[in-house]
């Protein structure tokens, strides 16, 4: 286990503009896992919105800008989103590929690219950060997190060590929500019918909560089931983590 490392997190644009808490959720965590956390404060988009709706031009800049201000930082940069953690960490190099004076310090920067519960456990050493929380706690597995990251048990041991809390399983936990980002906008009718099938998947499961590593996810479950008159209860790993007390 690392008792003491100096963090840099990149906090992600959704959480910046809607859901600062989290951001301060993964502060408490980190700290309490033994980190140094550490604010960039030059830090905007990864550019994940335009590379993935093809706009490679655009991306570019936004990506060079991200390298540029991480590169004046030491320390694992931590990402408390497995789609911003994935952009860092497979198609910074890809967006570079043919970029000579790019292309090695975007390898630099995803090397030391962590999601935040892939930090606790596979770098950090710790499973359980001291959290209570008491209902019954279902996961959903984002796809960037889960496909593009291949990151599935370790937000499932940290979510094990949570006393008080019963972990129930999601049926089809794997299944895409039909966020996607760019994709909801693209295809609305496939993406509406690809959260209700999780819609009723979570009423299945029982949970009180389901917790997410992304809050792109979080949002768009929670906007289903208030559209639908259900009350919203999906929730970011951070949350349910930085919990101590009742």
């Amino acid at each position: 286990m690392v008792m003491s490392t100096t963090v840099q997190l990149f906090i992600t644009c959704i959480l910046d503009t809607l859901y600062p808490e989290i951001g301060q959720a993964v502060v408490h965590v980190l700290q309490r896992a033994g980190a140094q956390v550490e604010f960039p404060a030059g830090q905007t988009c990864c550019g994940q919105p335009a590379f993935n709706a093809g706009m490679r031009s655009q991306a570019r800049p936004v990506a060079m800008h991200t390298i540029q201000v991480f590169e004046k930082t030491r320390g694992p940069v931590v990402v408390p989103s497995g789609s911003c953690a994935a952009m860092i960490r497979h198609s910074y190099p890809e967006l570079f590929r043919d970029d000579p004076q790019w292309l090695p310090r975007a390898r630099s920067l995803a090397e030391r690219t962590f999601e935040f519960s892939e930090f606790l456990v596979d770098y950090m050493g710790v499973t359980d950060v001291g959290a209570l929380f008491r209902g019954k706690l279902a996961y959903h597995a984002s796809c960037h997190l889960l496909r593009g990251l291949g990151v599935d048990r370790q937000p499932r041991l940290l979510l094990a060590s949570i006393r008080e809390a019963e972990l129930v399983e999601l049926p089809n936990a794997e299944e895409c929500c039909g966020f996607g980002g760019v994709f909801s906008v693209e295809h609305p009718e496939i993406s509406s019918a690809m959260l209700e099938r999780k819609i009723a998947n979570i009423q299945a499961s029982g949970a009180d909560h389901i917790v997410t590593c992304d809050a792109g996810c979080m949002t768009n479950i929670n906007g289903g089931l208030h559209r639908q008159g259900l009350r919203p209860c999906a929730v970011h790993i951070a949350q349910v983590l930085e919990r101590t007390t009742l």
